[in-house]
């Protein structure tokens, strides 16, 4: 017979509620790429407005890169797992993100900023995901860090193999900065029919992208290339299938709050929106 507390721990267990494949586009200067979430299918897991994956060996799908562009109201996190890209925007933020590390801005009331590869030929594959940021956040100060792979914990934990960009896990700590959205990004891998047991806060919303192998979270497949949004819970189950899997666990503090887009802009309302372009027009980014 099953004890009150293992009833529990099931019945808090994840599962997938939705499971989407990314849409092809091209964004900055021709850069192709796959968007995963801020699609028709997909317009957001909030408090997450947007995931892009980049992946090629030919330097023509990426070379001209993302030159300078503006944003406000919310966060880009930039993980590269191969290849390299130089950052530079006007507020002085200025690094070189190179094979398995991060950039991390945060836009607040504007910023104007440059994503360039940093190599003329090879592989580029990474990730960009966008984090909204609460009202009374929108207008901070811009911010910038630049995260070397060797700052990034990676450890194993049963038969994973845990990369820890932010959050914690088994003692552990992702150098991400603490935001009221409280990010948890890892990447994680999996031998086949292994298994990782990934502590996700109860109430935060969550998804995982799978880009190796195939994945199950509670009987249900997650394939190569699909995002499987995540049920509301506590903790995370997911188990890899017969050629094992390597994915990214994504969770976070939902805002619910009112969502305003336009391009490189998000807000709470329309008529910020309009006051972001006219600030970025009058040069007051």
């Amino acid at each position: 017979m099953s004890s009150a507390a293992e009833i529990l721990t099931t019945a808090n267990q994840r599962s997938i509620v939705r499971r989407v494949r990314g849409m092809p586009t091209q964004d900055g200067a021709g850069v192709k790429l796959t968007r995963l979430i801020g699609t028709p299918a997909l317009p957001d897991v909030d408090p997450f407005l947007m995931l892009d994956t980049f992946r090629s060996d030919n330097p023509n799908d990426y070379i001209a890169g993302f030159p300078e562009h503006p944003h406000r109201g919310f966060e880009t996190v930039s993980y590269m797992i191969e290849g390299s890209i130089a950052h530079r925007d006007n507020h002085g933020g200025q690094g070189l993100v190179t094979d398995g590390g991060v950039q991390w801005m945060t836009a607040g009331r504007g910023v104007a900023h440059s994503e360039m590869p940093a190599q003329t030929a090879g592989r580029l594959f990474g990730f960009q995901l966008w984090i909204n940021l609460p009202a009374k956040e929108k207008m901070r100060a811009p911010w910038y860090a630049d995260i070397p792979a060797s700052a990034i914990p990676s450890f194993a934990v049963d038969s994973a193999r845990v990369r820890l960009i932010a959050g914690a896990w088994d003692g552990h700590k992702g150098p991400g900065p603490d935001r009221t959205t409280e990010p948890f990004l890892a990447d994680v891998t999996v031998p086949a029919n292994g298994t990782a047991d990934v502590p996700l806060h109860e109430g935060h919303a969550g998804f995982i992208y799978v880009f190796e192998g195939e994945a199950r979270v509670d009987g249900q497949a997650v394939q190569n290339g699909e995002i499987g949004v995540l049920s509301e819970g506590g903790p995370l189950e997911v188990r890899a299938w017969t050629n094992g899997a390597r994915f990214l666990v994504i969770a976070g503090k939902p805002l619910r709050e009112p969502i305003a887009k336009y391009g490189p802009f998000v807000m709470n309302t329309p008529d910020e929106i309009h006051a972001a372009i006219r600030d970025y027009q009058a040069g007051r980014f």
